[in-house]
């Protein structure tokens, strides 16, 4: 009888101390060098267990869980281990919404600056450290479309817990591209053409009034700091979003959100 499963404590957020390299010198994982990805919630196990990128190790179910897994999936590709939902509550912050569904798996890897398309539409979060915000971000990048999301290794969320929840599945359709430094990245993806836009509330300029070109890098400032000073160097230009009401700084969130479907419209 195999011994009971005993998965570790979601805590996404507490960043680890080793190396974000391998011995090779390539990146290995995601902001934060997680060992595994804690998913739960309905949308991101359901579209971790379709994605053939993912490695999967043990999937926690309730009975009702494992019916909705069925329902949406078929087949499974691993055998889920029945479970109360009181075990996975255990396991999870006191305000988690697990749904019943709890599933361990290897991070993905990430990609490199070199993979993007030519013609690409991607979002840089300069030290954006809310993984509400950040899983947010990932939805509405899959939404519209766009081929990637570069964050930091430093102060950025791991992809694992309350991100992967909030980003409800676009953890897998959206790839994560971890930078050592965003303004290295910034200069180097100028050099390959790509426009570089900033967004500020007090940006010099109005977006609709930006003459868009691909490939783009839109990028976003942290919530009360904003764009980092050789952020906002490195950008092409720095925009803002017009709003017609009292309050003009929105969440960082719903701006790219925003900023994404305004990029769409005038391609």
């Amino acid at each position: 009888m195999p011994a009971p499963f005993r998965p570790k404590p979601d805590r996404s957020d507490r960043p680890r101390q080793t190396s974000p390299r391998r011995a090779d010198g390539t990146l290995h994982h995601r902001p934060g060098d997680i060992d595994e990805a804690v998913l739960y919630g309905v949308h991101p196990v359901i579209e971790a267990l379709r994605n053939p990128k993912r490695r999967h190790r043990r999937l926690l179910a309730t009975e009702n869980g494992v019916k909705r897994l069925q329902e949406e999936i078929g087949d499974l590709p691993l055998e889920p281990e029945i479970v109360r939902p009181s075990e996975i509550d255990r396991l999870l912050t006191p305000d988690s919404v697990h749904q019943g569904l709890y599933l361990v798996c290897d991070p993905l890897p990430s990609p490199d600056l070199d993979s993007l398309a030519d013609d690409a539409i991607v979002l840089a979060l300069d030290q954006i450290t809310d993984p509400h915000n950040v899983g947010a971000i990932l939805r509405s990048a899959a939404a519209f479309g766009a081929a990637a999301v570069i964050v930091t290794i430093r102060h950025s969320p791991a992809a694992t817990g309350v991100l992967a929840k909030s980003a409800s599945g676009a953890l897998e359709h959206v790839p994560l591209i971890a930078v050592r430094n965003l303004g290295d990245a910034l200069d180097q993806l100028g050099k390959r053409g790509f426009q570089r836009i900033g967004f500020d509330s007090d940006g010099e300029i109005p977006f609709d009034d930006v003459a868009l070109t691909r490939p783009l890098v839109m990028v976003m400032g942290a919530e009360g700091k904003g764009l980092r000073q050789r952020s906002r160097d490195l950008c092409d230009q720095v925009a803002r979003l017009e709003v017609p009401g009292t309050i003009t700084s929105l969440n960082v969130s719903n701006a790219t959100a925003i900023a994404l479907y305004a990029a769409s419209r005038r391609r």
